[in-house]
């Protein structure tokens, strides 16, 4: 049988699909631009446009990573359901669990309890993957690097456990190709609760540069991201920021094993290391 996983071309994505198929899984994968997809040969890859996904993009399938786009969850759970899908690995967020007022409040709260609900409202073997702070999002910080300029944060005694996205797709291999992760919810964080200025001393140390950092206000953040980010997602930071000075964001157990300094030597490129 087939694995379907959605948002195939994706940070996670990419890692999950190598991984499945190094392990001799069939996969399918979904993409806008089938031809531009850049999977692996062994991948068959289909085109899929949420919330539009083809009733080809199902067959033979049984098992299925479901990515949390946007729109389209509701329509494409209940089509894959109706072709005879199994089980259902879902990519969440820690913030879905609701722990924290800043997380009920939070725009990641709302969207990621709709994408697990679209899933367990409609079948009851699922695993739910929350995955917290991304590592990733400290691609931000690629573009000072590159140019040599200090990197500006708000808050950098603030204190969170970057995860790996290889991290991720290493759980959601687990939980989409072995048996006993029916019904079971899995928080998932770095090995490390680090502050912003123990971040840049490890992406320093990763990509063999001495960085500088700049404490910057919450309003000359604001300023600096408003063009990229929508005021929601301003706000969820910065509480988020300053709530984690204090109380730093804590390791979950089921943790994932890449250090940040290694997750910077994989991303040696995009802060412009050779």
């Amino acid at each position: 049988m087939t694995i379907l996983i959605t948002g195939a071309t994706g940070a996670v994505g990419r890692h999950l699909v190598t991984r499945l198929v190094d392990q001799g899984e069939r996969v399918r994968a979904t993409s806008r631009k089938p031809q531009q997809a850049g999977l692996p040969p062994e991948v068959d890859v289909v085109f899929a446009d949420p919330p539009e996904f083809g009733a080809e993009v199902f067959e033979g399938v049984d098992r299925m990573f479901v990515f949390p786009f946007e729109c389209g969850v509701e329509q494409l759970i209940t089509a894959a359901v109706a072709a005879g899908v199994e089980r259902f690995v879902v990519f969440s967020s820690l913030a879905a669990a609701g722990e924290l007022p800043r997380d009920v409040a939070s725009v990641s709260y709302a969207h990621h309890r709709a994408v697990e609900q679209a899933v367990t409202s409609r079948t009851d073997n699922w695993t739910i993957l929350r995955p917290g702070t991304f590592a990733n999002n400290l691609l931000s910080w690629a573009w000072p690097i590159k140019a040599g300029t200090p990197i500006r944060a708000p808050y950098v005694h603030s204190a969170q456990p970057p995860i790996h996205e290889a991290d991720i797709a290493d759980a959601a291999a687990v939980a989409l190709a072995e048996e006993g992760h029916r019904g079971l919810i899995y928080p998932l964080t770095g090995p490390a609760s680090l502050t912003k200025t123990e971040q840049v001393a490890a992406i320093g140390a990763g990509i063999g540069r001495d960085l500088r950092l700049v404490e910057i206000s919450p309003d000359e953040f604001r300023a600096d991201v408003a063009q990229f980010l929508p005021e929601s997602i301003i706000a969820m930071l910065l509480t988020y920021w300053q709530e984690t000075v204090d109380v730093p964001d804590p390791v979950r157990p089921g943790t994932g094993s890449r250090t940040l300094e290694q997750w910077a030597r994989d991303h040696r490129a995009d802060f412009g290391a050779a």
